[in-house]
């Protein structure tokens, strides 16, 4: 626990110099208590979650909601951009409300959040029955500033990686007594490129492929949002989200590929992209609170809708050896995503035994629609012109929790959750069809026994299910910028999965965790061969998959509080024996994936803050990470670090801060998926290195509220 020292050195020196000035005048008269603020560790490790507290460290300097996640214990984010915690995937809150985002969407719009509103990131492996279904959590929880009058910041940021980036941001509060007002607002230009080089093989006729792709992204990101708090009474907030984000997108790629079949050199091709889209997104969001902190009683009714439309123009040609005229083929589409909810949660105590009891539930209606249209002058008859995707469908679900601690020893907490869905996908113009439904039993539990104020074990488990986003159940056949197409799967179902942890705390500062997680199917990217293409798509994977993590870590502090070290280190065993079996991936030569994989993975967060007393802050981080997904295996492991010197300058509310990105050792990202097909090895180095420079401007008073929570949700793991 770090001690704020400067104000207790002030206040130990007024005393002193009061006592000695008027000896006398205080005998007889009772002396106030004496309150040490005290700051909380970087990083809490808690039964069901870790949390990383970002708030007013260095580490936000010049970095955008996005870099920090990246920077967050037990986070990995593959060359996707898909976000993954303890390598499983998850889904992202943002303050405590669900986004509607996944994969490069998100990344987007977390880019456009500076990391300077940031409080915490939760990192909730073992979450509640109160959270919708899916694997781990990630809650990503913003400031909150209710301290009377104006305040606010301007961030100004220039990126190099291969390319320039430029953001800019602007973030305004204003607080008169019951109401509260926050508008952000950012801008920015961003450019990065991406290399790949492929390697297929299929089994087939020994054909393999070699490919060699470079990519260069641009897009210009403006955003809005508007939060506005009003304060009925002591017990009852109403409020109001208004979200708008919009990017302009537009990309060239280069790739050129050879294919060769077992008499040689088959034929070769040089492909140009060029592609421009327009991305929007509108998100509101109406709440009612009641909180009685007296009795801890809580009531939470949102309602809310998310629009989003992406549009995509792109245009290809592709010059092939054995043809004497160039392919040309254009893709028009227009994405569209509309979601409607209404979520309840009310959470209250059970007399005076010091239960409390957890009950909810939420509706969720969406209707999205994915035209498709394609021109071109050799279309062939796999690649239809034209047709639209349509995907609705409509989740209810209910949950509750009861949370008990008995002896003073042991808290529990169990929880059921059901959920029922009704979708509904087909496609216009090819007439294919399906309707489907099901529902879902989710339990979990969660106990904790406290030896003493310094031994504690917990054990939690979890029932969770993934469904397919729905984009991927559009099966249109499309090209891709490397030459290969890819397509989604109407077929696909969901993947349930089981997960037992327990974790073991000495001294609060040391902690020791175990996992086991299986499931008997699952939903991964695959590749085949269609009529000379080939074409990546996802699809169904039954068998069983067992993976086994132990991980150790500690949190420190040295030299006077000033150094920070988070440490976190584990070994990881995956058994997909049958997974391997029943998936036809072993070939009769015993070829194929390993079906048992271990390897290392960890982090290292450190923090310096006022380095020789001159308001200089410093920071770094590291992580040792792999890419093993399914039927895909990483080749190599990657070592990602950063590092940032912050000055801060208290008299005019400035800081400016230098940062530095991988720059020993850029990203690869090298895997080799496997399929009944042939195997196929992709190497992609992307933009994650280079330098940026940060300058911000504060006014007004800076002071932040932290978000208030029962006792259940704030130690039990019970929240939200």
């Amino acid at each position: 626990m770090k001690i704020l020292l400067a104000p207790i050195a002030l206040l130990i020196g007024s005393l002193a110099f009061a006592q000695a000035a008027k000896k006398d005048t205080i005998k007889g008269k009772d002396i106030e208590a004496v309150v040490i603020t005290a700051k909380k560790p970087t990083v809490e490790s808690k039964v069901d979650r870790t949390v990383f507290n970002v708030a007013n460290s260095s580490i936000v300097a010049g970095n955008t909601t996005w870099d920090v996640l990246r920077m967050t214990p037990l986070v990995s984010i593959d060359n996707n951009d898909a976000i993954k915690a303890e390598g499983e995937s998850v889904t992202v809150y943002i303050n405590d409300r669900k986004s509607v985002f996944k994969g490069k969407e998100l990344k987007e719009y977390l880019a456009t959040i500076p990391a300077d509103n940031l409080l915490k990131i939760e990192v909730i492996t073992s979450p509640s029955s109160r959270y919708e279904s899916a694997g781990s959590v990630i809650n990503i929880v913003l400031k909150k500033r209710d301290d009377e009058g104006l305040k606010g910041s301007a961030t100004f940021n220039n990126r190099q990686n291969r390319k320039n980036s430029q953001y800019t941001n602007l973030n305004l509060n204003y607080h008169k007594k019951k109401f509260t007002q926050t508008v952000i607002g950012s801008y920015s230009d961003n450019t990065y490129v991406q290399q790949n080089s492929i390697f297929n093989t299929l089994y087939e006729n020994n054909k393999i492929t070699q490919i060699e792709s470079e990519s260069i992204y641009k897009n210009r990101s403006p955003s809005l949002s508007s939060t506005s708090e009003f304060e009925l009474n002591d017990k009852n907030n109403i409020g109001l989200i208004l979200e708008y984000y919009q990017s302009k997108t537009s990309s060239t790629s280069d790739a050129s590929g050879m294919n060769f079949n077992k008499d040689g050199l088959q034929d070769s091709y040089i492909q140009n992209q060029s592609s421009n889209g327009l991305n929007r997104t509108v998100g509101t969001n109406l709440f009612y609170k009641y909180y009685d902190k007296e009795k801890n009683k809580i009531l939470d009714i949102n309602v809310g809708t998310n629009y989003n439309s992406q549009k995509d123009n792109s245009f290809f040609v592709k010059d092939i050896s054995t043809n004497p005229i160039a392919n040309e083929l254009g893709i028009n589409s227009n994405n569209e995503m509309r979601n409607y909810y209404l979520k309840v949660d009310y959470t209250q105590p059970l007399g005076k035994s010091g239960a409390t009891f957890e009950v909810g539930g939420k509706m969720d209606f969406n209707n999205n629609v994915i035209p498709n249209s394609l021109y071109g002058n050799n279309l062939d008859i796999d690649l239809r012109t034209n047709d639209i995707f349509r995907y609705s469908d409509n989740i209810n679900s209910l949950y509750a929790n009861y949370s008990k601690t008995f002896f003073k020893k042991l808290e529990t907490r169990i929880g059921l959750r059901y959920e029922h869905i009704d979708f509904k996908v087909r496609e216009d113009v090819a007439g294919t069809y399906r309707k489907d439904s099901y529902g879902t039993f989710l339990p979990n539990l969660l106990l904790k026994y406290s030896f003493s104020d310094k031994y504690d074990l917990s054990v939690t488990y979890n029932r969770n299910i993934w469904r397919p986003w729905y984009s991927e159940f559009n099966p249109f056949l499309v090209p891709n910028n490397d030459g290969i197409y890819t397509r989604g799967n109407m077929d696909l179902e969901p993947n349930p999965s089981d997960r037992v942890v327990m974790k073991l705390g000495v001294f609060k500062k040391y902690f020791l965790s175990a996992r086991y997680m299986f499931t008997k199917q699952d939903y991964w990217t695959t590749y085949d061969e269609e009529n000379n293409k080939t074409v990546s798509y996802p699809g169904n994977f039954p068998g069983k998959v067992e993976k086994y993590y132990l991980f150790a870590s500690t949190n420190q502090t040295f030299l006077k509080n000033k150094l920070s070290v988070n440490v976190g280190f584990g070994w990881y065993y995956i058994d997909n024996s049958d997974f391997n079996n029943k998936n036809g991936l072993i070939k009769e030569d015993g070829s194929g994936p390993k079906s048992y994989i271990s390897y290392w993975g960890g982090s290292t967060n450190l923090s310096y803050t006022n380095l020789f007393n001159k308001n200089i802050n410093l920071s770094a981080w590291v992580e040792l990470a792999n890419q093993n997904n399914g039927n895909s295996l990483a080749n190599r492991t990657n070592v990602f670090h950063n590092i940032s010197i912050t000055k801060i300058f208290p008299k005019t509310q400035m800081e400016a801060s230098i940062q530095l990105m991988n720059i020993f050792q850029r990203p690869n990202f090298d895997s080799t998926t496997f399929s009944t097909a042939g195997t196929f090895k992709n190497s992609s180095q992307s933009d994650w290195y280079g330098v940026s420079l940060t300058f911000v401007k504060r006014f007004g008073n800076q002071k932040v509220k932290d978000n208030t929570k029962t006792d259940v949700e704030k130690n039990g793991g019970g929240g939200k």
